[in-house]
């Protein structure tokens, strides 16, 4: 199998996407807008970006609503196991290249919500730091 199937074959398991990844294209399969998912869901535009960047994720109440929603299982959305999506149907396979850049592209993204979680716990130790007088 090549990369670029093996990318295809694992889009939206656990060792390749991540909540955000799952929930954008459930949203998408749905045919639903992120102005058209938070309205119905009660939240801002900025909270549904938020979860599909994977700056945060919603609450117990909010994911069962969005698993409905979206037509999926919440095991699916957290994990990428059980009920959900099949990935991306048959394609020609992608340039090396443009696979790489994906790879990478994922890779940055995880790490870039994992600073984003580091600064604010960084972000809350100073203030409390500054709040002692320290």
């Amino acid at each position: 199998m090549t990369d670029a199937e093996d990318e295809a074959k694992g889009w939206y398991d656990a060792d390749t996407a991540t909540f955000g990844d799952r929930m954008t294209g459930a949203r998408e399969a749905a045919g639903l807008s992120q102005a058209e998912l938070g309205r119905r869901m009660g939240v801002k535009v900025k909270t549904i970006r938020a979860w599909e960047n994977d700056q945060s994720e919603p609450r117990a109440n909010r994911l069962q609503m969005l698993a409905g929603m979206l037509g999926v299982s919440i095991m699916w959305l957290l994990t990428g196991e059980g009920d959900g999506l099949d990935g991306p149907g048959e394609r020609e396979a992608l340039p090396e290249e443009l696979t790489d850049l994906l790879a990478e592209l994922r890779r940055v993204k995880v790490e870039q919500a994992r600073v984003a979680e580091q600064l604010g716990r960084l972000e809350k130790r100073l203030r409390l730091a500054l709040s002692q007088g320290v």
